[in-house]
Order: structure tokens, then sequence, then C-alpha cells
């Protein structure tokens, strides 16, 4: 898998919420690529300047939604950002037009297309794949977990290993600033009566966003799985907390810990684990970070030889805001894939068999350029 250290890639972002908007600005920024095109769902965006809806001064391409038009026009790839995992038969049949049309894609929205099995069934990949061979096109999604923190990230430790007996990955998060309303009070719960059963809460719904993670992490290992357990337990607020989604009232949801589990020979080898908090005093016996911090880290544990405790943390300086962090680092793990996924051969590619996706164009000791935050 080649790329050519010249060619500029023409670029449609879909959607223009959190990670759009950062992929707008990332694009007008890298000499590599060119804005192509931007689709958005909203009436009231049809029409207005990219720049203008990305923050930032125009670039002199307007957003629309006629979806033929930009299929029609000879970009690259696709930067799908819209919604997927609460329409994912809308998305499917998104991601089948696009790559019909002969153009890939690089997406963050559906967290069990990090890799081609373990989460989604084949009934919903097949035509993926179909659709992939017929436009001579690839996908690739990702994101800062899963897609990286909790399963690249352990892979790349690994390479330094003897033995390993297990691995555990952590994010560690306060979710009470993120945005997306559908994924923090139905998926994940925040707000609801601590009885709520929808959500994470239904069998096989972990699996469904994270078994495509544990999955790579045992292929990487060579080890196919026995089974997948899933975990997954509430935390109810000690107060009224204030949110980006609303107001969680006391005694309903406020934190979620949630565990996927890969087993092999009956031992829990491959594990990937959240502790979503809205407040510091939600669970303070779940686990954090090594210095007890609880925003904007992953941290991932090894046992084996050697053993490995490794973290990191987003967002980490005074006054940035680790959500913020979060969703660009999210969006970047998918725009500056652009390049490889262009080149790759059809069909449904992933992490551990892409090589490295460097940001091509991203240096600026100067400080100069467009910015990623206002």
């Amino acid at each position: 898998m080649k790329r050519s250290a010249s060619r500029c890639y023409k670029v449609i972002v879909w959607a223009t919420g959190g990670v759009g908007r950062y992929a707008i600005r990332t694009i007008a920024d890298r000499p590599d690529f060119e804005l192509a095109g931007v689709w958005v769902h909203s009436p009231a965006k049809d029409g207005k300047d990219a720049g203008e809806l990305a923050g930032i001064a125009p670039l002199g391409v307007r957003a629309t939604r006629d979806v033929d038009a930009l299929l029609a026009t000879d970009a690259d790839c696709v930067v799908y950002a819209g919604p997927a995992a609460s329409r994912p038969r809308e998305a499917q049949q998104d991601f089948c037009r696009i790559l019909e049309s002969g153009k890939s894609i690089v997406t963050t929205s559906l967290p069990g297309l990090v890799y081609g099995r373990g989460s989604l069934p084949e009934r919903y990949l097949g035509p993926i794949r179909k659709a992939c061979e017929r436009g001579r096109s690839a996908i690739f999604s990702s994101g800062i977990e899963p897609g990286f923190g909790c399963d690249l990230f352990p892979i790349a430790l690994m390479t330094m290993s003897h033995k390993v007996y297990r691995v555990r990955g952590t994010e560690i998060y306060d979710y009470s600033r993120y945005p997306g309303a559908w994924d923090m009070r139905e998926l994940f719960g925040l707000g609801q009566p601590m009885s709520y059963t929808g959500g994470l809460k239904q069998p096989g719904a972990i699996k469904v966003g994270w078994g495509a993670a544990v999955t790579m992490v045992a292929d990487a290992l060579g080890v196919e799985l026995d089974e997948l357990r899933e975990v997954c337990e509430f935390a109810p607020a000690p107060r009224r907390i204030e949110t980006a989604t609303g107001v969680i009232e006391p005694g309903t949801v406020a934190g979620v810990r949630f565990e996927l589990a890969g087993v092999v020979d009956g031992e829990e080898v491959i594990v990937i684990e959240h502790c979503d908090r809205a407040a510091e005093d939600v669970a303070p016996h779940w686990p954090k970070s090594r210095n007890g911090g609880w925003q904007g880290t992953f941290r991932v544990q090894i046992d084996g030889e050697p053993s490995f405790d490794a973290e990191f943390e987003v967002g980490y300086r005074a006054g940035e805001d680790e959500n913020d962090h979060g969703l660009l680092a999210t969006g970047m793990r998918a725009v500056n894939a652009i390049p490889w996924v262009c080149e790759a051969s059809p069909g449904i590619v992933d992490a551990l068999h892409l090589p490295l996706t460097p940001p091509r164009g991203a240096l600026h000791p100067k400080r100069d350029g467009v910015p990623a935050f206002d």
C-alpha cells in the first residue's frame, strides 16, 4: 500500500457537527487535501459557505443537501461524520451509495466498523463489501476509542512483549460536556432511572460497539476468542448535575462503567473498559488515571513479560477542554488516514493492517495556519 507524496486528495465532508467541523478546518489547512464539497442535513445550513459552518474564513465551497450532485464530483474520499449508531440502516445505505460512486470513506460514526469482524453481522457488512468492490473503493472507521486508545495503542505496546497474559484498555472520561444527546442519554443512559434497561444494558449492545476492537487485538496476538463477555453498571448522581445534554437529577444515572472481555481457555485475557462519569464525585471508587485523574485519559495495562502500565491524556494543559481535544483526536484518526485509505485495495480496511497514518503537512513551528479551536 503506497501513497503519493505529491498527490492532492479531494475530500467531501458529510455533516458539520463536532467532528465534521474539525475536518473542514484540517482539510483547509493541509497542502495535500482539497475540500470538494460539504453535505448538510439542516435546511438552515444549505448553501452556506463551508468556512462559515466551520467557524473560519470563507472557503468558496457551499454546503448542500444534494447528494447526487456531491457524488457526481470527482472527489476521492468522504469524511462521514453523520450519526450512524443511532440509525445503522440509514448509515449503511449512505455508505453503500458513496462507495459505489467510487469514493472511499473515512468515518468516526460507527465503532463496530473499526474491524471487519467481531461486532457487526455479515448481513450488515456484506452489502458494504460489495459496494466497495463495485466502486473500487475502501472504507475505514476509527476514532480515539475504539480505534486507538484501547486497541491500537496496546497492540503497539505489545510489539515489545515476550509473553502476554492479560491486556486491559480503559477509557476514563468526563462526559458532562459531550454534546451527543443520543449517545449520552439513550446509549450510555445518563439521566435515566437507575433501573434503565436500554442502551448498553441490552444484551449484545456492548459487543456491537466494541467487539470489533477486542477482536482486532486478539487477531494481532494470533488467537481466536472463545467468547465475548459483557458487564455494565451504573452509578447514581449524588446531586443535581448540569451537562451539555441536559440536567441529571439526583439519584438518576450519572456514570456508566462497562467491560467487554475476550475469553481464551476460560480466562478473560483482552478487556476494553469504560469508566465514564458526569462529575468527579460520581463513583469515586471506579478506576482513575495513575495520578487520580478522571478526565480525558486512556490507560493500558498489560500483564506479561515485560509488564506495561501506559496512559495518555488529551487536553492536558490548564484551560484546555478534554472533550474538545477528544473530539479533535477522534476526527483526526479518520482525516489523517485519507491518503492511505484512498490507495488501499477495495473493501473494509482497519488500523491493524494499515501502515501508520502520520499527519503529513501538520507541522507548524510558527503556530500559523488554520487553528482547530476558536
